[in-house]
């Protein structure tokens, strides 16, 4: 019979996982309080250290974006269905408000926020249609509608101006550097909710779901979520804050123009910013809608009413895709776990398993002839 201490150990593939370190985890929460506290109060302090009206109304435009992109994550990150026609919310949204208050007679705001719900109840049928197809075929739908409508808009003189554009009545009577800081507030409280909201549905059972149709729709469909329904809360959420958006810019700006608001590029410029900064993330719309804003308003005003800045969209683009397919702020995160995973999670191979058993078996059998 041979002893406990000449039999060979047996050599298995394990993982090594060190406790987690609290100290690290309670600073890195830290860092990203403080970094939240310094981010709103750089917004909320943007328009009285603004230099003129015009930087002032370029950060108006940006906070748009945000707003823009954001209410396109509410389908795009969760469910990892790519729409490029959500400019027709945007355009619908803003339409939709200066319609209401050109024919109604309604109040700005109580436009803006009715014509945001008229804009969610048409997004259901169409959702429902869109949302029976997926990949390539779903952003072919979604181009289709924006391009329909479009032509609506444009052939349809009698409602909407057609091509000569809707002026939809400023609801303030201020001078245009006030008219630029109120909306701007606007524009900031709005995006705050939409962040709030998005929040609360990460980490909510309905944003599991839905994270879980982006990672795999036939598994989660067939583990029993109703893929079909929750899709299409999502979609119709999006639409709703993309309208919303849409209908506050009518409001800011001014004229409108069917060109622009249903423009493929307002559509494609969501999906960049929201790619750009990370789909995932909640901050990562907010952040590309900072770097591409930025951007287009610095290309515009160096070149004027050339193509280039379309040109420089294209290849910010391809960046993205190429080096940073999660975005930039996954990326820089990436740069900071990847040293600390390293220093707390090692994998330990079978023969350095089995060594470090010889080692110990030896030490044993040192201990048991000594005594």
């Amino acid at each position: 019979m041979p002893s406990v201490s000449s039999r060979e150990p047996i050599a298995t593939e394990t993982v090594v996982i060190a406790p987690p370190a609290p100290v690290r985890r309670s600073s890195s929460k830290w860092v990203r309080i403080v970094l939240l506290v310094v981010g709103a109060a750089l917004v909320l302090s943007f328009p009285t250290i603004a230099p003129n009206p015009y930087i002032l109304s370029a950060g108006v435009v940006i906070l748009n974006y945000a707003v823009l992109s954001t209410g396109w994550n509410f389908m795009g990150g969760f469910t990892g269905y790519i729409s490029l026609g959500h400019a027709a919310y945007f355009g619908l949204g803003a339409y939709g408000t200066g319609l209401l208050i050109k024919y109604l007679a309604l109040p700005g705001f109580v436009a803006w926020i009715l014509a945001a719900v008229l804009v969610s109840i048409i997004a259901i049928p169409i959702g429902i249609a869109a949302l029976r197809v997926r990949g390539a075929s779903f952003v072919i739908v979604s181009i289709a509608f924006v391009l329909i409508m479009l032509l609506v808009f444009q052939s349809w003189r009698e409602v909407t101006g057609g091509s000569e554009g809707l002026n939809v009545p400023r609801p303030f009577d201020v001078l245009r550097p006030e008219h630029h800081r109120i909306f701007y507030y606007l524009f900031a409280g709005l995006l705050a909710f939409a962040l709030v909201v998005w929040w609360i549905i990460d980490r909510s059972k309905f944003g599991t779901a839905l994270k879980s149709v982006r990672e795999d729709e036939d598994k989660a469909q067939a583990l029993g979520v109703p893929t079909t329904r929750y899709k299409l809360i999502a979609y119709v959420l999006s639409a709703l804050f993309v309208s919303l958006g849409g209908g506050l810019y009518a409001l800011w700006f001014g004229d409108l123009d069917p060109i622009f608001q249903f423009s493929i590029l307002i559509g494609s410029y969501m999906v960049l910013m929201a790619l750009l900064g990370g789909v995932r993330n909640l901050f990562g719309p907010l952040l590309g809608a900072v770097v591409v804003g930025l951007a287009l308003e610095y290309f515009k005003l160096e070149f004027g009413d050339t193509q280039f800045h379309l040109i420089a969209t294209g290849i910010l683009l391809g960046i993205v895709v190429l080096f940073m397919p999660d975005g930039i702020i996954p990326a820089v995160k990436g740069l900071f776990t990847r040293s600390s995973n390293a220093a707390s999670i090692r994998e330990v191979t079978a023969g350095e398993l089995l060594e470090q058993n010889k080692a110990r078996t030896a030490d044993a059998s040192t201990k048991e002839t000594s005594s």
